[in-house]
């Protein structure tokens, strides 16, 4: 069966096209995605502008048809911290929907950070024991932990690499002032969330998940992605300390010459940076395994254990939604 995977994130809007079967491994078939950045689009209410909704409704519609034409016979849509905690959030779904046919579901911050562990569970199986996972996207930054298949505890704080170098950066380059107040901001609002976390056990594996960590051990020596998803990847606290204070004094495009940086992530990779380090000194971890699958991949391997669990499993063919422009 061919599956298609819609996820609106803060950065980046992406179709994933996955050929797939009960039992199976996540296949990639094809791929369509856009930077949409819909955070730039927020206005100072925190509701996203009637431009923004717009270029987010055109090109649902476009993945959609992009499905259709790659004969999709299943479609998944979800949507994260952008849609969340927009104050018109709930409207702007309803606007996609009516013209796309499309039915964007809104995850919560627990939600998304319980789903993305479940693949990270996949990827490293039971042998890894207590796990702890770490992810930081544009809008928020979440943690879960267990020993199952599914956290025992996820949680999910306002910490997203995006929402922080909008709030604290003001130019291309950081000011100590500016440095000062962010580091301040993330140690108090990791503090309660990491005791939270702290008290469901003691990690035996922890693992960093999202594309800011990703780059952030790439920056820090890790092999490139294309040599492959299998090539252990490690994320050294002593390495991540000295690169975060590199990259204080680059501005946006020296950090884009960086290994493993795009230009659309190079302005909040540094506060990226920043969380990841106050979170692994929060927790005392010196260093972590960077884990390729995460919150996309833990919705579809949920979905093909619904399919394999021959339970009524309603399938959404892309087919049937087009025409609802």
């Amino acid at each position: 069966m061919r599956l298609g995977v819609l996820d609106v994130g803060s950065n980046t809007v992406h179709l994933l096209l996955l050929d797939v079967y009960p039992g199976s491994r996540p296949e990639p078939y094809a791929s369509h995605k856009l930077a949409l950045r819909l955070v730039q689009y927020l206005d100072q209410d925190g509701n996203i502008s009637d431009a923004g909704r717009d270029a987010l409704t055109s090109f649902v519609v476009e993945a959609r048809d992009f499905a259709v034409d790659n004969a999709a016979e299943d479609f998944l849509a979800f949507a994260t911290s952008a849609i969340r905690e927009a104050g018109n959030g709930a409207q702007v779904l309803e606007h996609v929907q009516s013209r796309s046919g499309v039915t964007l579901t809104e995850l919560a911050g627990d939600q998304e950070a319980a789903v993305t562990f479940f693949a990270v569970r996949r990827w490293f199986g039971w042998g890894a024991g207590t796990v702890l996972d770490l992810d930081i996207g544009g809008g928020s930054f979440e943690m879960a932990l267990g020993d199952n298949a599914l956290p025992a505890v996820a949680t999910s704080v306002p910490l997203g690499a995006g929402r922080l170098t909008r709030t604290f950066i003001a130019g291309d380059l950081a000011t100590p002032q500016e440095m000062k107040a962010l580091r301040k901001h993330v140690r108090r609002e990791l503090k309660p969330a990491v005791a939270k976390v702290r008290a469901a056990g003691e990690p035996t594996c922890v693992a960093g998940t999202s594309k800011t960590f990703r780059s952030l051990a790439r920056i820090c020596g890790a092999a490139p992605y294309a040599m492959g998803p299998y090539v252990p990847r490690t994320l050294h606290l002593e390495d991540l300390r000295l690169w975060t204070r590199r990259m204080e004094a680059m501005t946006p495009d020296e950090r884009a010459e960086m290994p493993g940086v795009s230009p659309a992530r190079a302005r909040q990779i540094l506060a990226g940076a920043v969380v990841a380090e106050a979170a692994m000194d929060a927790y005392g971890i010196e260093s972590l395994r960077i884990c390729p699958w995460a919150l996309r991949e833990g919705l579809i391997l949920r979905r093909l254990d619904q399919l394999s669990s021959h339970a009524d499993v309603r399938t959404v063919d892309p087919r049937h939604l087009v025409g609802a422009a």
